[in-house]
């Protein structure tokens, strides 16, 4: 059987940054050669970075992506590596979509490109085309009507990118048709918890179908609420695997591989779902027999735990990065949700780079004081104590609240002093809220929610505490000093904006609460259904209204890293006016 050496590059993009997105192919592009590759292979839509939204609907960006890949295949020739195929994905338009209603203007398209010899030898666009949950790419994209296939040192290899894999039809069956050796997809698969395990059988079961070996090649990195774990697979055509990348981290999987070889001449026509198949050989003669050195290997997978804090830090590490931003701030109640974020900020950009202040008031206890500074000396995050009970008494004389209003001025009161400190420092604000809290509304507008990002927003509140015992235990397993302070996980929830109080003071208790929610705003189950469930219905009824009336807060709160199926933003759009209430 003919071999072939594949290099798959699971990289990082930036939406927008064309010029260092090529460039970063280019060095990729590169390594793999002096590594003896004979197929090299980028993400989907590596030029442009992934998602770019309505950036599609843009003529001239679309113009911009389509010329620097024009000249990354002479930046290719021109460095000595035109004989070597590589395959990247970018933002292109369709050459035959006339205009119409309903229809994107321009017909721009997800495209790919096998670049060779100088020249753009093959495009195609995406056959199928998301529509749920974070993607729109019906608002964005024309699908692609093609079956791509390359032949490479005399082996056929098929070509799709992300979508076309996990709808039936289309480019799969296409491949076995087409009597491909090898299967290639270029992703930009968003994480979701779990999302791995489903991924792997997907990727197995497509192996089987398309009847030959299949590279699944992912991306990694972060882009606004979304972030990519990367988790490249390789499995042959049994399904068995042969090669898994790591989760989020940058890495090039170079694999040797034994495919059959390509039989007879290029064949033309249709093929599954109506397909026109588009046939290109790039070289006929196989790689003379080599001793593989690259046989595979799985990376070791992380725990449920770990792959959720990785995903985190990822998602902060990126928004801070790649908006050129160059260290982030945090009000330090001493509560959990604060520590949390400190100790992911401390991951993602180093604690030099994290900024801390203790904002207390008359009602703020000793230990909380406390904590946060213990927190500050765990981490070496840089740490202030700014009080704020004289500026509070100041408004209380003035206006003379009482109630919610004397207990939100409080947390308006640090909002305003945060943003102060970022304005005259430069710092960005993270937003401590969680997805319980922000369900329910249990948060202050212009207070707690204050911030360019919540790096939290789509975690749980029992998830919180589970994440700090879990990122202290892997501190202590590796001999370092656990980041968050015992007791910041030990004692009963309380924003302290008033004598005594705690969370289930307002909320039911949070384990009950969480699981609700979850079957609510991920599931989205009705109250009839939770009630069925096993929930009491008193409790359904209250949490349901709960949430209900707070879309107008959610809307208002910065963007956050997305780790669910469904978090609040893209995912998630209900009306605000709305008069819709489950069980009347």
């Amino acid at each position: 059987m003919p071999q072939l050496r594949i290099a798959l590059n699971q990289i990082d993009s930036t939406v927008g940054d064309i010029d260092g997105n090529r460039a970063a192919v280019l060095r990729g592009a590169r390594h793999a050669a002096r590594r003896g590759a004979h197929l090299v292979a980028f993400p989907e839509m590596m030029l442009t970075g992934y998602p770019v939204e309505d950036l599609a609907l843009r003529g001239s960006f679309v113009t911009a992506s389509r010329a620097a890949l024009v000249e990354l295949a002479g930046e290719l020739a021109a460095e000595g590596l035109g004989e070597l195929p590589v395959v990247v994905g970018y933002l292109g338009r369709s050459e035959n979509a006339r205009p119409r209603y309903g229809q994107p203007a321009g017909a721009p398209q997800n495209c790919a490109a096998v670049l060779h010899g100088g020249r753009v030898a093959l495009r195609f666009a995406k056959h199928h085309l998301p529509n749920y949950g974070v993607f729109d790419e019906f608002r964005y994209f024309v699908p692609g009507d093609t079956m791509p296939v390359v032949r490479v040192r005399g082996v056929d290899v098929a070509l799709a990118i992300c979508e076309d894999l996990w709808q039936d039809g289309g480019r799969v069956p296409g491949a076995r048709e087409a009597g491909a050796g090898l299967l290639l997809s270029i992703n930009a698969s968003p994480y979701e918890r779990d999302k791995d395990d489903t991924r792997l059988e997907l990727v197995r079961k497509r192996a089987q179908e398309a009847g030959c070996t299949l590279a699944y090649l992912a991306m990694v990195g972060g882009q606004d609420e979304l972030v990519f774990d990367g988790d490249t697979i390789v499995v042959d055509r049994d399904g068995e695997v042969i090669a898994r990348a790591g989760q989020f981290e940058e890495e090039c999987v170079l694999l040797d591989l034994d495919l059959p070889a390509a039989a007879g001449a290029p064949r033309s026509g249709r093929v599954a779902d109506g397909l026109e198949l588009r046939h290109v050989v790039l070289s006929e003669t196989p790689v003379e027999p080599y001793p593989a050195e690259h046989r595979g290997g799985q990376a070791e997978r992380l725990s449920d735990d770990a792959e959720v804090y990785g995903a985190l830090v990822t998602g902060l590490r990126a928004y801070v990065r790649k908006n050129g931003l160059r260290s982030v701030l945090i009000g330090l109640s001493g509560g959990i949700d604060s520590a949390l974020v400190a100790a992911i900020a401390c991951d993602a950009i180093g604690a030099e780079h994290v900024y801390g202040v203790s904002m207390p008031s008359s009602y703020s206890s000793e230990h909380s004081k406390d904590d946060a500074a213990e927190l500050a000396r765990r981490t070496g995050l840089h740490f202030r104590t700014v009080p704020i009970a004289h500026t509070f008494d100041a408004f209380m004389a003035g206006l003379g609240l009482t109630g919610l209003a004397e207990e939100n001025l409080q947390s308006r009161l640090r909002g305003v002093t945060l943003m102060a400190i970022s304005n005259q420092e430069g710092q960005i604000v993270l937003a401590p809220g969680n997805k319980s809290e922000l369900a329910v509304g249990y948060s202050t507008l212009y207070g707690d929610s204050v911030g360019a990002y919540g790096p939290i927003k789509d975690v749980y509140k029992t998830t919180v505490f589970r994440l700090a015992r879990w990122r202290n235990a892997d501190a202590e397993a590796r001999g370092e000093v656990p980041p968050i302070p015992e007791n910041s996980i030990r004692k009963p929830p309380s924003a302290e904006l008033r004598p005594g109080q705690v969370d289930t003071d307002s909320l039911p208790d949070y384990d009950a609460l969480d699981r609700v929610l979850e079957l609510y705003v991920d599931r989205d189950q009705g109250r009839e259904e939770i009630v069925a469930a096993g929930f009491d219905p008193d409790l359904v009824t209250r949490v349901l209204k709960l949430t209900d009336t707070a879309e107008y807060k959610r809307r208002q709160y910065p963007p956050g890293t997305k780790i669910s199926a469904k978090g609040f933003g893209k995912d998630r759009r209900l009306p605000i006016t709305n008069r819709w209430r489950e069980g009347g």
